[in-house]
């Protein structure tokens, strides 16, 4: 199934003037002005897994820890953190005159709090938390783990940066229960929300919060490293049509569009006021997750057949066209060309494709034409592109689709209903994640065998195995428990990957300073 034709028109547009609504210009050269992927729909970035949520996130919270360029952990918050009796014990230092946007100190009792939260919701913060015997604060600027056993990916996960970014906020907003949204935002990160200034569907403003205090030495990384601030203002502009955010782009009414659609790159690189980059090799890689607890794919013998349908070339053309040199197929549950990707099993991917035979297969697990309910968040150009090919794939395979089309902030709502699909209730939704979120079995949260995560998947094997990899002595060992991950995800398939495809980002040539990794806006400044 090929996307190329659908937005021919939207591209034909760019030659004239645009249609669609402009973007308010503002007179000072110092607001950044940002169309983001999507809108912002939830706000608490430990309750959803949605990137346009984390980007949020790390501009009003702060960690413990960040990343570099190198994908390291370096201390944030922390002043740094020693380690003693064997492993078993961790004491964090927090720097000092770190303060919160209603003026009140950052505080251990803070951390702890926070870290709490988050640890039941993340699964690397789950697999901390397993191992820990006591998290306390020791005084005003020192928190202390104590752990049953070693755990030496401690400020890994601490400083993570895919999705659930573990947020410092205040104790108060902290001991709201893990599955509540937070919805005041109050953090220490370099950016206040400004809540009376959102306006859902279309706008979302940030400003620079004066009290600030980057840290003093180190290098810019994803997250870590000095956060210096260079914009009073960044305010994030909600463009639905393609063809109004390449406009916008292009004439100067936007400094950023996040997430350009591929068809639109040359477009965009033929203009000399615009730079076209790479900042994440790790790409995207879309998926389609099931609902596990609920007909027909309570059935895993269902599940197993839809692998033989997957043709991930569909699933790549339909994200960015003929472009064969941003995408890459044969891609399993873990990101290629990183330590833990292996071929394992990969012959269910990766050989030949029968489709009647998968509807025989299905036929024979059982299937009585039940309802598939397919959650189809369409105002999401990659989301929508692979709910078009799924849909498409489980009608040959013989399944009875219901597609539903809803904008993202709805799925993202939906998704959480555990009822049967007459009381409102989903049987497959699709999703794109970063790279960074499939490196290994730490916070790949797909991968979950413990009915943690939306879809609800139970597999004891499956979490076996991402123990035994947490023990695994040495990255050898590692990549073997890897490859037995793989082989299980094989025979349980909590979801389906469709292949990976590289996403670039567009800004203004006059804009400096833009980091590797998501979008983030420190160091960020306008030439």
């Amino acid at each position: 199934m090929k996307r190329r034709s659908l937005f021919a028109a939207g591209a034909a547009a760019l030659a004239t003037p645009l249609a669609g609504p402009a973007l308010a210009q503002s007179p000072s050269q110092r607001v950044l002005k940002f169309i983001p992927q999507a809108d912002l729909a939830s706000l608490d970035p430990i309750w959803t897994t949605a990137y346009v949520t984390r980007n949020h996130g790390y501009m009003v919270f702060d960690t413990l820890f960040g990343m570099d360029a190198d994908l390291r952990p370096v201390p944030q918050m922390a002043e740094g953190a020693v380690s003693e009796a064997d492993g078993r014990v961790w004491t964090i230092r927090l720097r000092e005159g770190l303060t919160f946007h209603d003026g009140s100190p950052v505080l251990a009792k803070d951390c702890v709090a926070s870290l709490k939260r988050w640890g039941k919701r993340d699964a690397f913060g789950a697999a901390l938390f397993a191992v820990t015997e006591e998290l306390s604060a020791v005084d005003d600027r020192t928190l202390r783990f104590r752990l049953k056993t070693a755990f030496p990916l401690l400020p890994y996960a601490l400083g993570k940066a895919p999705s659930l970014m573990p947020a410092i906020m205040p104790e108060r907003l902290a001991l709201t229960d893990a599955f509540t949204q937070v919805t005041e935002m109050v953090g220490s990160g370099p950016f206040r929300f400004k809540a009376d200034e959102r306006v859902p569907g279309a706008r979302v403003v940030y400003e620079k919060f004066a009290e600030y205090k980057p840290r003093e030495d180190g290098k810019p990384g994803w997250t870590g490293g000095p956060k210096v601030v260079h914009f009073d203002r960044v305010e994030w502009n909600v463009v639905p049509d393609a063809a109004t955010a390449a406009g916008a782009l292009r004439s100067g009414e936007a400094d950023w569009w996040e997430y350009p659609l591929h068809d639109l790159l040359p477009m965009l690189k033929r203009g000399r006021d615009v730079k076209v980059e790479i900042t994440d090799p790790t790409g995207m890689i879309p998926t389609m997750r099931f609902n596990t607890t609920t007909t027909p794919f309570d059935n895993a013998a269902i599940r197993r057949a839809l692998l033989g349908a997957v043709v991930q070339k569909d699933y790549m053309e339909a994200q960015v066209g003929n472009m064969p040199d941003m995408y890459r197929t044969g891609v399993g549950v873990f990101c290629p060309g990183t330590p833990m990707a292996s071929d394992a099993g990969m012959e269910v991917l990766n050989g030949p494709r029968d489709l009647a035979a998968v509807k025989r297969a299905i036929e024979a697990a059982g299937y009585k034409g039940e309802k598939v309910v397919l959650l189809a968040g369409t105002d999401v150009p990659n989301v929508k592109n692979a709910c078009d090919v799924a849909a498409d794939m489980m009608q040959k395979a013989g399944l009875n689709v219901d597609y539903q089309a809803l904008d993202w902030g709805t799925v993202i709502q939906r998704r959480g209903n555990r009822e049967s699909t007459d009381k409102g209730g989903w049987s497959a939704y699709c999703s794109s994640w970063g790279g960074m979120d499939h490196l290994d079995p730490a916070g790949h949260l797909l991968l979950r065998g413990n009915a943690s995560f939306f879809g609800w998947p139970k597999s004891d094997r499956l979490e076996e195995l991402r123990n035994q990899w947490f023990a695994a002595p040495d990255l050898a060992a590692q990549q073997k428990v890897a490859a037995d991950i793989q082989r299980q995800a094989f025979v349980d398939v909590p979801y389906l990957p469709f292949g990976q495809y590289i996403q670039p980002t567009a800004f203004r040539s006059s804009l400096t300073g833009v980091l590797p990794g998501f979008a983030t806006f420190w160091n960020v400044k306008r030439a």
